[in-house]
């Protein structure tokens, strides 16, 4: 059940990172340049108050963290770290194989 839970994340942030491609490219061509959204340009138009929140909680922890990890992924493209964090989920929490000639009776 818990695989499944994480299958269904995982396909959930997949959709959502081809829609943010989706939108990307829409705007690129409607301004003729690459338009690409970054998670924390995304995240603050979401809700801005939580970002900040999230950010004196990993800050008071560790700033290291903040710093060196979660800044680099919210200066990526919103659709890619979306769409390789849905891709890991749904292979780390795949169904495992049938095993061949066993049969559970």
């Amino acid at each position: 059940m818990i695989r499944g839970f994480f299958r269904l994340i995982g396909l959930v942030l997949l959709v959502l990172g081809f829609l943010a491609l989706v939108y990307d490219g829409a705007r690129s061509i409607a301004d003729q340049t690459v338009r690409l959204t970054r998670l924390g340009e995304l995240w603050n138009d979401i809700n801005q108050g939580s970002q900040h929140a999230v950010q004196s909680m990993v800050e008071s922890f560790s700033p290291l963290l903040w710093n060196a990890v979660i800044k680099v992924l919210l200066n990526q493209p919103a659709w890619a770290v979306m769409g390789v964090l849905g891709i890991l989920l749904m292979l780390l929490f795949r169904p495992g194989k049938p095993l061949i000639g066993y049969s559970r009776h």
